[in-house]
């Protein structure tokens, strides 16, 4: 399977550059994943969708202010973009704009503090601090780590529009973009309805962002990003399932957190917490999830590929050529699409 194959065109213009107005205020492509059918709608009819019993299942990470600068021994701009702790003392795996130019022993200077490059691999380069940072370091120095396709600097109404209303747990690069369209109001709404809403959390890094790079796309490697699913939440979906009843994913991160702890053996969700580097493609099996909300996601992608896998590629890109056609605002903070 060719990663051209899941290519499509998207006019620059279509690229939402700035959040809509207020949360929900945004479009929903409603799409029939087994026909194709679809229909406009608004986000604020996401609740109508539902039924009473189903378990809505939202990722509950928290996006770091992960973007953060520094200079080189020669005067030079460093972006980097901190994904995760590492495994070296006082260290932390990132990624640098100019990677090619970076080297190890190289020396980089935040506004309190220096860390050195110990060891680069795949793209992603480990540095070491002189002493420990915290969290105060990243609320000092940090930024908003908005996508690269959104062609403007962070601005202070991002710090609150790139977090969704119910992120907690701390530790991501990126949103999980389908659930910046939820209001608190609209969440009363749909538990009112009889609708059980449930989290996961997986903390986005670069197996959610990094762009299909092989010409085949069963070459991709996906990195692994950290999840954990609670035993209540385990025990909500299992009980969903053996009576029924639909298991409604926000988002393709919780996607991949449920798909990765289905076991196979005892035909139920696993508790737990890991690393997972699942990649889901066309000819996957879905065992735990019956509906999907997302955003519009890029061409030759992985995000999209899962979309594909999940409905068909000729479905998804009817769908994809219509909201083309109709304008709808792609990707993070553009508007949402709704396979059922």
């Amino acid at each position: 399977m060719k990663t051209t194959d899941f290519s499509f065109d998207l006019p620059e213009e279509l690229i939402a550059q700035y959040p809509s107005s207020r949360r929900a205020d945004d479009r929903l492509l409603v799409i029939n994943r087994v026909t194709g059918e679809y229909s406009d709608k608004k986000f604020t009819d996401f609740p109508s969708l539902l039924n009473k019993g189903d378990v809505l299942v939202l990722n509950d990470t928290r996006v770091r202010k992960a973007r953060v600068y520094a200079q080189n021994e020669n005067g030079g701009k460093v972006e980097c973009l901190f994904l995760h702790p590492s495994s070296v003392a006082n260290g932390w795996n990132v990624i640098t704009n100019r990677v090619k130019r970076r080297h190890i022993g190289e020396v980089l200077s935040f506004q309190n503090t220096k860390a050195v490059i110990e060891s680069m691999h795949d793209g992603i380069c480990t540095i070491k601090f002189e002493s420990p940072i915290d969290e105060s370091f990243f609320d000092k120095e940090g930024h908003v780590p908005l996508p690269p396709y959104i062609k403007r600097e962070d601005e202070f109404s991002d710090e609150s529009r790139y977090q969704t209303v119910y992120s907690k747990n701390l530790g991501s690069c990126a949103s999980p973009t389908s659930g910046l369209h939820f209001t608190q109001s609209i969440l009363d709404e749909i538990q009112n309805k009889g609708v059980i809403i449930t989290y996961v959390t997986l903390h986005v890094g670069m197996g959610t962002f990094m762009p299909l790079r092989e010409s085949n796309i069963e070459d991709h490697k996906m990195h692994s990003e950290y999840f954990n699913i609670s035993k209540e939440t385990a025990n909500i979906i299992n009980k969903a399932k053996s009576e029924g009843r639909k298991i409604v994913a926000s988002g393709t991160t919780v996607v991949r957190t449920l798909e990765s702890m289905w076991n196979s053996d005892t035909k139920s969700l696993d508790e737990g917490s890991g690393e997972t580097d699942i990649f889901i493609y066309p000819g996957f099996k879905f065992n735990v999830i019956d509906k999907l909300l997302t955003n519009f996601h890029t061409p030759e992608s992985t995000l999209f590929a899962l979309v594909c896998a999940f409905s068909s590629m000729d479905n998804a890109k009817r769908a994809y050529k219509h909201a083309v056609e109709s304008k709808y605002r792609f990707f993070s903070y553009g508007d949402a699409t709704f396979f059922y």
